[in-house]
């Protein structure tokens, strides 16, 4: 039998304190429950797609986390950006996005379309340029995102290059 659904502030134990006697703030003394319906879309975006915060420094507290949603429309790509100093962990929950990044190991950098389906992962190393593709046209594809820091950094880019460690960004234009 499954358990009933929480509220918010359920299992919240203020009498609780930490040993020294002295009261913990409550933001980390007990559990957050985010529902499906209350991710935050006032979060860092990339153009063709729309990313939604679950866990966030604004939305629990997290000081070292943040995780949410990404949803791509069909037959749509989002536009080159990476995610700065933030390692990025991505489930693929529905749909069949493509990732796309340039590899520069061999002589002449190379696109290369990293294709998924429901239940894999892709890692994204800090500061690689990439971008989200749907080619789909007439399913949504919507993905899971952990990144290791608390805020969704997203720098959008004019166009996806391989950026080297140290290296300056290109100019715009």
């Amino acid at each position: 039998m499954s358990e009933p659904l929480t509220t918010p502030g359920e299992g919240f134990h203020p009498h609780l304190h930490d040993p020294a006697g002295h009261p913990v703030a409550p933001l980390h003394t007990r559990l957050h429950h985010i529902r499906a319906d209350a991710l935050d879309g006032d979060t860092a975006q990339t153009g063709g797609m729309r990313r939604f915060a679950a866990v966030s420094g604004r939305t629990v507290g997290s000081e070292k986390l943040w995780m949410g949603q990404t949803h791509v429309a069909p037959s749509t790509s989002s536009s080159d950006h990476h995610h700065g100093e933030s390692e990025t962990a991505i489930y693929v929950v529905s749909g069949h996005p493509e990732f796309v990044f340039l590899d520069d190991s061999g002589s002449q950098p190379q696109e290369v379309r990293l294709r998924t389906a429901p239940g894999d992962y892709i890692f994204v190393p800090p500061f690689v340029p990439h971008r989200e593709e749907n080619p789909d046209p007439a399913e949504e594809a919507v993905v899971v995102i952990a990144r290791s820091t608390q805020e969704a950094i997203v720098v959008n880019l004019p166009r996806l290059y391989a950026l080297r460690p140290g290296e300056p960004e290109p100019p715009r234009g």
